[in-house]
């Protein structure tokens, strides 16, 4: 009686784990393959920003040199043939100083703001640069190259990826004498490397004693080394542009 009533408990715990089981589900006739796929081409677009920067006891006088040395800037890019919307400036703030003064008194104003330009035409690069770090208005803060059609990079990555995942899943099928099917699921995934360089003004601090040359009668006289030139703008690498696609297609 004791062995019945073990089988009956067996077969029902046995029964009930197989009700609480999750389905597994099976896709016959499926292939899943994953396959990335990559773009790389020259960037055709350059972005240099510019920090804008003043600082006085007059606020008006603060405002005015930031408004002058912001249309600066804007007046180099005309020179250099850039048009009128790729010059973009920002709004100017102002921030009152006050340096611990117990009657709250503000004793100099400082003045900001930004310029952002883009450039498409490279050889304009060192022109702007040049001539905004010789007058001292602005502060170089950065040069970026990308692609204007970001898009379309992005869509030659993704044709070469599907064209990869199909490649690969023909070959597999080929050696079973089996043909690929129609496409049931797909999952896509595109990432770009934008290639960015950084470029900032820096001070040169001059040495007093950079060469030293002795006379026939003993006295030493110096001779000062001149600064060392502004750094080139550093050259654009090419920008890749990846895309990963996981496929499942019907086997035939």
């Amino acid at each position: 009686m004791k062995t019945l009533s073990f089988v009956f408990g067996l077969i029902f715990l046995s029964a009930y784990s197989a009700a609480q089981a999750p389905e597994v589900k099976f896709i016959a006739d499926t292939l899943v393959v994953q396959a990335d796929g990559t773009y790389e081409a020259d960037p055709d677009l350059a972005t240099m920003t510019f920090q804008i920067f003043s600082q006085d006891k007059d606020i008006k006088q603060a405002y005015g040199n930031a408004t002058q040395s912001m249309q600066h800037i804007v007046d180099l890019a005309n020179q250099n043939g850039l048009k009128k919307e790729d010059a973009t400036t920002g709004v100017l703030t102002v921030t009152p100083v006050y340096e611990g003064d117990r009657k709250k008194r503000a004793r100099s104003y400082y003045v900001q703001g930004n310029v952002v330009l883009k450039i498409r035409d490279f050889s304009k690069i060192g022109p702007i640069l040049d001539g905004s770090v010789e007058d001292g208005v602005a502060d170089f803060r950065s040069l970026a190259y990308s692609l204007e059609n970001e898009e379309s990079a992005k869509k030659q990555a993704v044709a070469d990826a599907m064209k990869r995942a199909i490649g690969r899943a023909s070959i597999a099928l080929e050696q079973k004498g089996q043909r690929l099917g129609a496409l049931r699921y797909m999952s896509l995934d595109v990432k770009q490397l934008v290639g960015v360089a950084q470029l900032q003004t820096m001070q040169y601090v001059e040495t007093s004693t950079a060469e030293v040359v002795t006379s026939d009668g003993g006295l030493f006289s110096h001779k000062q080394r001149p600064p060392p030139p502004p750094m080139p703008p550093p050259q654009p690498q090419k920008i890749a542009v990846s895309a990963s696609v996981q496929c499942a297609f019907q086997i035939q």
